[in-house]
């Protein structure tokens, strides 16, 4: 098992106790938090899961019903009343869009950006279609664009970027934890 970092999971006035990790939906935000959550004893909230919740039903079914607009917005009010400490949350790959949620965020926890590759998100993403994606360019945006409008957004928020390409989940959490040592 890694060492924890004394830095985390110990809260202290303005300090930022939470991981937070960002990236491309089929990254492994949701896989890789619960390993880490598990890894370093804290809990774990995924807010796709909150949205989901919040509406009673699927990310895709709201998006359909209400539009993408629509969701953002949820997203962003939900992610901004977020008030966890000592925690790990794994964002939906869509709240980079919001400027509030991404601060609010920011101010409470250390972003980390899982940055994949095209190739290995193809590998991945098999219910592109169906998993409750945002395309602000419309349905006909393809997993390339989509990439190439959300990468200058999540590094500028992240306070690491680590490079998941070919890594299996404790790998990928092995280099999470690494970068939070450094």
């Amino acid at each position: 098992m890694t060492p924890m970092n004394p830095k985390i999971g110990q809260e202290t006035q303005n300090e930022k106790t939470n991981i937070v990790l960002i990236g491309m939906p089929g990254a492994g935000k949701s896989t890789l938090g619960q390993e880490l959550a598990a890894r370093l004893g804290l809990p774990f909230v995924d807010t796709d899961d909150l949205i989901s919740e919040a509406s009673g039903i699927s990310l895709q079914d709201l998006i359909d019903r209400d539009g993408a607009t629509a969701f953002m917005e949820l997203e962003a009010s939900l992610v901004s009343a977020l008030n966890l400490d000592r925690s790990i949350i794994a964002t939906g790959g869509s709240v980079v869009y919001s400027d509030e949620a991404m601060g609010r965020l920011k101010d409470k926890g250390t972003l980390i950006y899982l940055r994949i590759g095209l190739d290995e998100l193809n590998k991945r993403a098999e219910n592109f279609d169906s998993r409750g994606i945002v395309l602000r360019g419309g349905s006909s945006m393809d997993l390339g664009e989509l990439i190439r409008e959300r990468t200058p957004l999540y590094e500028r928020y992240a306070d690491r970027i680590v490079d998941i390409d070919g890594l299996d989940v404790s790998q990928a959490v092995d280099l999470v934890l690494a970068s939070l040592e450094g």
